[in-house]
């Protein structure tokens, strides 16, 4: 029969005929490869059945008619909980066709017909008589015999030298005594046959000797004894566990076929447990198992071959079978009564132990006590612990009792096992087991106490020294009042405050201040104690906090400001170093009556508000008093100082606000450098005006060469024309041939010059000052002398010539011009150093869009030019 395993525990394949009969052996199984120590071995399909040696069989017979049958054998390890299966693909085998012989392979030979014996038996433990004949061989050429014979068979370490002779002249085989099967399965007897001379004309003849099994064995156990627990209570067909046991005789015969039987059970009571008879699985019997009545039983079990025939040789066992115990008794208290004393103010003490009753297995979890105690502890003084050598249950008082708030007090403990409770079979649900204790609290004489034990007081900051902030007294517990109570703070404390001896009233010792040093924390603990007249001491704690106060004035961070044309609103911001209701939101305020029908403040946010002009004043340096209020009431004056400047960024005001300010200012070096070179530049501009206009003519004038270049070319130097026009008014010069402009509310007069350029006074009047408003300091015109400083002519032209420099250097695209000169060197603050070439290299007649960037006072004159 083939057996081919094609894994392991999974999947094996017997090759068998088509047809089988019944009891035919199908092939074999290495279960120990599978599961070494399987108790339980079972086959899916009722027509095979399977040995414990992994021997197949057929229980009846058999037909593959569909060519293959499949089932499952199933091997159980009971002790170890494990579970596995084989998978057996039962399938018929094929058929090799006859091999065709062809002329040309067949090998033609002659040979003498040979006798093939067939193998002998011989009968384990045989009585004889002996010499006892096995067997015969003979010779048709030969006349002398001789043999060489080997035994097989596990552990043969003896020779069987001399067991078998044969006759020389007859061939006969003969035993010389009996053999033991177990140490000698089988010999092969080698016969040779020579002529008188030693020729061998036979070829030598293996002859096997079988040596048959007798029942000679007696079955044994693999174990002296056999022990096993099953948990009480357990369910009928619960397995226990499983006797082996062997035998030595030849293996799948009758003589090692093994039936079990239990004989006798101790205690005597009704039978507990079962054994099977094939398999020796023992299982619970008895559906009520209990711990408590039995703890164990011992089985006596018989084990007996010829598969349990009487005539079957046996041998006895013994099987102990513990029962585990499980919680299925509750614990009880041996006394519904206790009483106990403890006196007052005691803590950690133990007052009492109680102990309680359970037939569970003693130091098991089932037996384990667990106490709680169940009511009359709400104020957690009372604290039940197990004893874990005498399972007792420990009271103790954690927290100190008072005789005069109670002078006993009843508790009533309960009582569990730290396994959980299991319910019994036929047995009914038990309430939990209690005690009742009654602790008697002893009085003694006790030290004061305070009542609160920790007074907070809250101190207002930079309160005056001696300030009464509160009062801190102690009880006497006995009569319930303060009379001959002493109070002190010890030393080494913080010295923030102080206790009258008598009264307990507490005062300052110091200021309170949270910025300085130690009481930036702000809070301070105190220890105070309290004596009577016993010279019992009792302890209680001030806690002192101090409040924050409103001490400090809010201000604005910043008082400087320059406004330019734009005015856009100035954003103030305050700061309170006091902490909240003391500091922001804040409130301003623009104490100034006169400032105030000018500027008008608008919130921002908590902090912050907006400055802003109410309506189109006039430039100039304003002082602005403001006041801020914080949300303790506490008003912070400031004054605001806004330089309300006509510029495009603020840093075109720098200059200006000092010379305007009169105040202290101290010149850098670059400043004194940027001073010097525009002198020199001015007194250049000025040799070359005169050298132009000729020798006997000076004229204060600056040609605008670049805000129309139709009206005047640059180097010309004969004398314009004169514009005749009803909205230019000529007005007498007062300076040699030069003109001046004034500026008289909302009128603008000019005087034009010879040579059309616009002289320094009759200038743009809508956000500039001319000359003579500079010199004077104000919007008067002023008739002078024609003499002007480097500081008036500097604030006359910087602006201007920047604003046309940036005119001049962009062409009709925007693009720069290509010979305009860049700065390569800073000449002073705001300063745009360009070329004014560009200025008269523009021809274009065309470039005329920079007129409708003018200011409405200048297009009256741009107009009349155009048409002229």
């Amino acid at each position: 029969v083939l057996s081919l395993c094609c894994e392991a525990c999974k999947k094996v394949i017997f090759h068998v005929p088509s047809e089988l009969e019944a009891d035919t052996l199908v092939g074999r199984v290495d279960l120990n490869e599978c599961l070494q120590s399987a108790d339980f071995i079972s086959s899916s399909d009722e027509n095979f059945k399977v040995l414990e040696d992994g021997s197949v069989y057929t229980t009846s017979a058999l037909s593959l008619s569909a060519g293959k049958k499949t089932f499952t054998i199933l091997l159980k390890d009971i002790q170890e909980q494990v579970q596995k299966k084989i998978h057996v693909s039962v399938v018929e085998e094929t058929k090799k066709a006859p091999k065709t012989r062809h002329a040309r392979d067949t090998v033609l030979k002659r040979t003498k017909r040979r006798w093939g014996p067939i193998p002998s038996v011989m009968i384990e433990n045989s009585l004889g008589p002996f010499p006892l004949q096995i067997q015969q061989v003979q010779s048709d050429t030969a006349q002398n015999y001789t043999i060489y014979y080997s035994a097989s068979g596990p552990g043969i370490d003896q020779d069987p030298k001399g067991l078998f002779y044969i006759e020389r002249e007859t061939g006969n085989i003969f035993a010389t005594r009996a053999v033991d099967r177990e140490q000698y399965p089988s010999f092969q007897i080698i016969c040779f046959a020579t002529t008188p001379d030693g020729y061998s004309p036979e070829v030598p003849l293996v002859h096997t000797i079988r040596i048959e099994d007798d029942n000679d064995n007696a079955p044994y156990f693999t174990q002296d004894l056999f022990e096993f627990c099953v948990p009480e209570n357990s369910r009928p067909g619960v397995v226990v566990g499983k006797v082996i046991a062997e035998d030595r005789d030849e293996p799948y015969t009758l003589h090692t076929t093994l039936k079990y039987r239990i004989v006798s059970q101790t205690p005597p009571i009704t039978p507990a447990f079962s054994l099977h008879g094939d398999t020796g699985v023992i299982s619970v019997l008895l559906p009520q198992l209990d711990r408590e009545l039995v703890p164990s039983y011992t089985l006596l079990v018989e084990v007996r071959d010829m598969a349990g025939q009487p005539f079957g040789l046996c041998t006895t066992g013994t099987v102990v079978i513990k029962i585990e115990d499980t919680n299925d008794n509750a614990p009880s208290f041996k006394q519904l009564q206790y009483e106990t004393r403890v006196e007052e103010n005691r803590v950690s003490v133990e007052i009492l132990r109680v102990s309680v009753v359970d037939l569970d297995e003693p130091g098991s979890p089932g037996s384990g006590a667990v106490y709680e105690i169940i009511r009359g502890n709400d104020d957690q003084a009372f604290e039940i612990t197990t004893d874990k050598n005498t399972n007792e249950g420990i009271l103790c008082v954690v927290k100190g009792l008072d005789y005069e708030a109670a002078k006993q007090r009843i508790l009533v403990i309960g009582v569990n096992n730290e396994a959980p409770y299991l319910l019994a079979p036929h047995s009914q649900q038990l309430s939990q087991s209690t005690c009742s204790v009654t602790v008697h609290v002893l009085d003694v004489d006790e030290g004061p106490v305070f009542k609160p034990c920790l007074l907070r007081l809250d101190v207002k900051e930079c309160e005056d020294i001696g300030t009464a902030i509160g009062r801190f007294v102690a009880e006497d517990p006995e009569t319930g009042n303060s009379e001959g109570i002493r109070y002190r703070i010890p030393p080494g404390q913080c010295n923030w405050i102080n206790i009258d001896d008598k009264s307990g009233e507490v005062r300052t010792v110091r200021v309170l201040d949270r910025d300085i040093g130690e009481m930036r924390r702000g809070q301070c603990n105190v220890t105070v104690l309290a004596i009577d007249r016993n010279g019992k001491t009792g302890t209680g704690t001030i806690q002192v906090c101090i409040v924050p106060g409103n001490k400090n004035f809010p201000r604005i961070m910043q008082t400087d400001y320059i406004m330019c044309r734009d005015r856009k609103p100035i954003c103030l911001t305050a700061e309170d170093s006091d902490e909240a209701p003391y500091s922001a939101p804040f409130v301003y305020r623009i104490t100034d009556q006169r400032l105030a029908s000018m500027w008008k403040l608008t919130p921002h946010d908590d902090n912050s508000w907006y400055l802003s002009p109410k309506s189109d004043i006039p430039y100039g340096i304003y002082e602005i008093p403001v006041s801020v209020i914080d949300n303790g009431g506490k008003i912070g004056e400031n004054t605001i100082r806004v330089n309300l400047c006509d510029c495009v960024t603020p840093t075109e005001c720098d200059g200006r606000t000092r010379q305007l300010s009169g105040g202290n200012v101290t010149l850098g070096l670059w400043a004194i450098l940027a001073m010097i070179l525009g002198s020199l530049l001015l007194l250049l501009i000025l040799i070359t005006i005169c050298g132009c206009c000729g020798a006997g003519v000076m004229h204060r004038q600056v040609t605008d060469d670049c805000a129309n270049h139709n009206l005047i070319i640059s180097n010309t130097e004969a004398p314009g024309e004169e514009v005749m026009d009803h909205n230019i008014i000529p007005l007498q010069n007062t300076c040699g041939q030069g003109g001046y402009g004034v500026k008289t509310g909302e009128q603008q007069t000019f005087e034009m010059a010879k040579g059309r350029g616009h002289t320094l006074e009759s200038v743009k009047g809508g956000g500039h000052q001319t000359l003579g408003s500079v010199k004077e300091g104000g919007g008067q015109p002023m008739m002078d002398t024609c003499r002007y400083s480097y500081s008036e002519w500097h604030n006359f032209t910087h602006p201007r010539l920047g604003e046309k420099v940036h005119l001049c250097r962009q062409d009709e695209e925007q693009k720069h011009s290509e010979d305009y000169l860049l700065s390569y060197n800073y000449e002073g603050k705001g300063s745009l150093a360009g070329s004014v070439g560009c200025c008269s290299d523009q021809h274009e007649e065309e470039a005329l869009d920079f007129l409708d960037q003018l200011e409405p006072k200048f297009r009256t004159l741009a107009e009349t030019c155009i048409k002229r």
